[in-house]
């Protein structure tokens, strides 16, 4: 699924987590593909299946 950087960025900081944010912000592209860049969002603490329950389906293009 795809998945819009800033969406991810805004994950981030809720969580409280402003330096992961803001290295995320110059590391991830665009949009985020779940499946291809699970790597990278393993390395911010960031599990896709956790992402997608808390954005719920709000924004995120279906990919």
């Amino acid at each position: 699924m795809q998945i819009d950087k800033a969406q991810i960025i805004e994950f981030l900081k809720s969580r409280g987590e402003q330096d992961k944010a803001s290295q995320a912000d110059s590391e991830l592209p665009q949009q985020v593909d779940t499946e291809r860049d699970s790597g990278l969002l393993e390395k911010y603490g960031i599990d896709p299946k956790e992402l997608m329950g808390k954005l719920g389906g709000l924004g995120g293009a279906l990919g």
